[in-house]
């Protein structure tokens, strides 16, 4: 039986050095580090990113269509020891995400197009993109790579992140490429600043945050990263 899915507020804004370096002074005092931090506060992500034949989760979120979704790979670190397939899905203001544990093996085949891998999978999520890439040419498109320094709460299971040194991997898609240089994918030094939330922001969260001179954006890390592929055409990978 598939769990069912739980939906979370998500806000995005984009802030300055300044900005942040307030913002996470307060949230320092008001909250706890994520407990898979370094010493530092901040850990690694590296995703591909997944996209058809249509590059309809890139249409779509140009588009502003309210209801959507996209899969990705996730790593950690760059490291191979915990690898996610994740479908991330948005319905209207809210989001849910979807992942299943897979090994480096899966996704080196999947990063091939060799779909196979998962025709045997039980994971109805493993099933759904067997499905996609077999029927709709999903592919894997880019990668999006950044240093996230994350925030916790229990009430209101409140998570507040600071992703940092957003880059792209161009047209190359291998996370483990001895060649993969990333490069910076935001022409100005801001970082993406996310609220995510249940039911609701606890006030001394709120207070500490004071986002009313903030505007919310759409900061799709995966949208700015995808201007600098061939994001309009479809290449046979």
């Amino acid at each position: 039986m598939q769990k069912k899915l739980k939906f979370r507020h998500e806000l995005k804004y984009y802030v300055n050095y300044h900005q942040y370096y307030l913002i996470r002074q307060r949230l320092r005092i008001l909250m706890k580090q994520d407990q898979n931090a370094n010493d530092s506060g901040e850990y690694h992500i590296r995703s591909v990113y997944f996209d058809d034949i249509e590059n309809k989760a890139l249409q779509e979120k140009q588009g502003g269509v309210e209801n959507r979704h996209k899969y990705r790979i996730r790593l950690y670190n760059k490291s191979d020891t915990i690898i996610h397939l994740e479908k991330k899905i948005k319905r209207n203001t809210m989001i849910a995400k979807e992942k299943v544990a897979i090994s480096r093996e899966v996704m080196d085949r999947l990063l091939v197009n060799d779909y196979s891998v998962l025709a045997n999978e039980e994971s109805p999520l493993l099933q759904e993109v067997y499905y996609e890439m077999k029927n709709r040419l999903l592919r894997p498109k880019v990668i999006v790579d950044y240093i996230r320094e994350a925030y916790v709460a229990k009430t209101g299971n409140v998570r507040i992140t600071f992703d940092k040194d957003l880059r792209t991997g161009l047209n190359k898609i291998d996370p483990f490429d001895s060649d993969l240089f990333p490069v910076k994918a935001l022409d100005e030094p801001v970082y993406i600043l996310e609220v995510k939330y249940d039911e609701y922001i606890p006030n001394y969260i709120r207070d500490g945050l004071q986002l009313n001179g903030l505007q919310r954006q759409a900061a799709s890390k995966y949208t700015i990263c995808r201007k600098f592929t061939k994001a309009n055409s479809w290449e046979d990978q």
